[in-house]
């Protein structure tokens, strides 16, 4: 019934085993990949004619997690799984970044990858797994592939290179100090294809190394992937590249001279205009059989493409006239929004973006329900891409897979450089707002944030930059390595390249490469390169800041936190929270409790702080023997004033103890409701508190000092 083929390797500390001919039998290519006791099935599947007018690779991958996989009910009314979780929405991306430049040229067959975690066993994070298994399914499938790829993910603990970490490994990466790098490196047998990471501060050897390391421990993965296709591969798709030479030359011999001309303006709007122009120029000179042609879209791009890096490599030109290695003119400006508790405005040649910081407590944190567990995140990046940043008309909605990937990407290059919550108890939101775009507006999220950040006064260990390189890359092996590039240079090149860190190290790395062969060599200038225009950046972020203010702003909330025994918890919440709802109430002041009973007292008022603190100070601490305190009398009977001194704690002053004579009555000098000094003496057998007034000065708080008696 079954022709089920499995192979199997040991790879790192597990196992990893791959298995098709089961599951999915419908599918062009169904393979579930286990590494572990974690599964993935991936689903291949593709059309077999493209769409009349196709004109684009329509590829779509999606990562889905099950609950169950974990052996969890999902939360929420519906208790099932609803919209794609920001980990599948990176997930999907992390898996479409390396298969898509690998299909064929010229196939626009429709292709649908579909990825299910279908057990995880909470030590392998499921998206390498996904990686693999989605590799594996495309190469027997039948779809034209030049794979298969594999991937690996690569930690860096005490100065050597770990293959696989776990997930708790990774897991609140800024909270164990021993492991710096979390990586993720996906290629070919020959080649690197996609790097994504987050660093503490490595050099660019370190990192290069990691790279190497990385693609080095796939292989086996690789070989593992041709052996089940040797077994299980569907027989090839009927498929050969549509031949659009002629199409081309004639288009070419068109407009080559006024692409030229229009690839010689700097100003981007001006620039858009003017190859638009061109295209309509072509266009006009074509028959109706050529304008219907699919192909002429793939024709015009060539023609863009071989204009643009013709002159780069040749000539050493770039669109805007500057030099390989320079990094457009920046401006960077702090304190640009009145009300808000941090903002800058970041500007880079044409991008530009402004992002805002704001400060807020522990309830403003982000639970997050993931597979291995519920957890929350005290820093949050948000980036938003609208139309209007680069001239268009376009959708304008909730964030895209884009925009959710862009912003992750700069919370990567931050996070490293965030102070330790214990020193720096605040949940912090950056916003991004790309107000202009023309490359590269990732790394101007991440200049802007770093200069919010520093202007809210959180004190970042150092400022961070990004920059991103891009390559040109030519048959002949002649390439040039760009630097800070412009949006055409990243369409119409050969790698995008983004680098992030501080003055010291690396602390973001992510690397996209659309051809197969980037070498070493060309991975080592393109870092080095990056460090130039890192430093550069990092020299003229400096003249708006330098360091986080010493103050906040007026409107930011300020934050206290103490500590207090886990015993004392549930007296400081009270029966049913009735005690710290009234702390909240009568002080002013927005009070967070943990487990572990850290206490956060929030306000932009100093005295609700202050009042709220010593409110819960006079419940979890206890009185000291031999201090002095403020009480008041609360009861007065024969032999003795009970006086309320220390929160809700009373104690009694004998008769005796309230003045150095006889009294006939506490109530000859006393009244309830007056405020007295009194001295703990102590308790008694049973637990008692004791209290004096007789050597306490009523009027200065002063203890009396007995007089010493004389020789004589």
């Amino acid at each position: 019934m079954f022709k089920e083929v499995k192979k199997s390797v040991e790879w790192g500390e597990d196992t990893l085993t791959l298995e098709t001919g089961k599951v999915a039998r419908q599918a062009d290519g169904s393979v579930i990949a286990t590494y572990g006791e974690t599964s993935v099935m991936a689903n291949v599947t593709f059309a077999r004619e493209q769409k009349p007018g196709q004109d684009f690779f329509p590829l779509t991958v999606h990562y889905n997690e099950k609950y169950y996989a974990a052996g969890k009910i999902p939360g929420g009314f519906f208790k099932r799984e609803a919209r794609p979780t920001e980990k599948e929405t990176l997930t999907s991306r992390l898996i479409d970044r390396p298969i898509r430049p690998l299909f064929v040229d010229g196939f626009k067959n429709e292709v649908l990858v579909i990825c299910t975690v279908l057990s995880h066993d909470l030590d392998n994070d499921p998206d390498i797994v996904a990686m693999i298994a989605a590799s594996a399914a495309l190469t027997i499938s039948g779809v034209p592939f030049m794979g298969p790829i594999a991937a690996a993910r690569v930690g860096f603990e005490d100065g050597e290179y770990v293959l696989n970490p776990t997930v708790d490994d990774m897991h609140e990466l800024r909270n164990n100090p021993d492991q710096r790098l979390d990586l993720v490196v996906a290629g070919t047998k020959d080649a690197v294809m996609m790097v994504e990471s987050e660093a503490y501060e490595l050099s660019e050897a370190e990192m290069l190394g990691a790279v190497k390391f990385g693609h080095e421990q796939m292989q086996p993965v690789i070989d593992l992937i041709i052996d089940l296709a040797e077994d299980a591969a569907n027989e090839p798709f009927d498929f050969s590249a549509p031949d659009y030479s002629a199409l081309y030359e004639k288009v070419k011999s068109i407009g080559e001279a006024q692409m030229r001309d229009a690839y010689g303006i700097t100003d981007k709007q001006e620039r858009v205009a003017a190859v638009s122009a061109a295209k309509e120029a072509i266009k006009a000179e074509l028959s109706e059989e050529e304008l219907g042609d699919a192909n002429l879209g793939t024709a015009l791009k060539k023609l863009e493409s071989g204009v643009l890096r013709g002159d780069v490599v040749k000539n050493g030109k770039r669109i805007d006239g500057r030099a390989l290695d320079t990094v457009r003119p920046i401006n960077s400006e702090v304190g640009f929004l009145p009300r808000t508790h941090g903002s800058a405005l970041f500007t880079r040649g044409e991008t530009q973006g402004l992002v805002v910081t704001t400060l807020g407590t522990g309830d403003d944190e982000q639970m997050i329900d993931a597979l291995q567990g519920t957890y929350r995140s005290n820093f949050l990046l948000h980036y938003n891409f609208p139309p209007y940043s680069v001239g268009e008309v376009g959708r304008f909605g909730p964030p895209g897979r884009r925009e959710i990937g862009h912003g992750k990407l700069a919370w990567r290059a931050l996070q490293a450089v965030l102070p330790a919550a214990t020193d720096f108890p605040y949940t912090i939101r950056v916003v991004s707002e790309i107000t202009e775009s023309n490359g590269s507006s990732s790394m101007a999220s991440v200049c802007g944030g770093s200069l919010s950040m520093m202007d809210a006064g959180v004190p970042l260990k150092a400022p961070v930059a990004g920059v991103a390189m891009g390559l040109v890359l030519e048959d002949d092996g002649d390439y040039a390595v760009l630097t800070d590039i412009l949006g055409d240079e990243d369409h119409l090149g050969d790698m995008d390249f983004k680098v992030a860190g501080t003055a010291e190290g690396i602390t973001s790395l992510q690397m996209d490469i659309k051809v197969a062969g980037i070498t070493p060599e060309i991975m080592e200038k393109a870092l080095d390169q990056a460090k130039a225009g890192r430093l550069h950046i990092l020299d003229e972020m400096g003249k708006a800041l330098t360091e986080g203010r010493q103050e906040f702003s007026e409107h930011a909330p300020r934050i206290e936190t103490m500590q207090i025994p886990t015993d004392k918890i549930r007296e400081v919440i009270g029966s049913g929270g009735k005690v710290i709802r009234e702390i909240v109430e009568t002080s002013g002041a927005k009070v967070d409790i943990n487990d572990d009973g850290i206490i956060k007292i929030a306000s932009a008022n100093g005295e609700a702080i202050k009042k709220a603190y010593e409110m819960i100070h006079s419940i979890v601490a206890e009185p000291e023997e031999g201090k002095i305190y403020t009480g008041k009398v609360v009861k007065i009977v024969d032999f003795g004033a009970f006086v309320n001194f220390f929160g809700k704690r009373d104690g009694l002053v004998h008769v005796s103890q309230i003045e150095n004579r006889r009294l006939n009555h506490p109530s000859d000098v006393l009244k309830e409701g007056q405020e007295v000094k009194v001295k703990l003496l102590g308790f008694d057998d049973r637990g008692k508190v004791r209290l004096a007034m007789k050597m306490v000065d009523q009027e200065t708080g002063e203890e009396i000092k007995k007089e010493e008696k004389s020789d004589d």
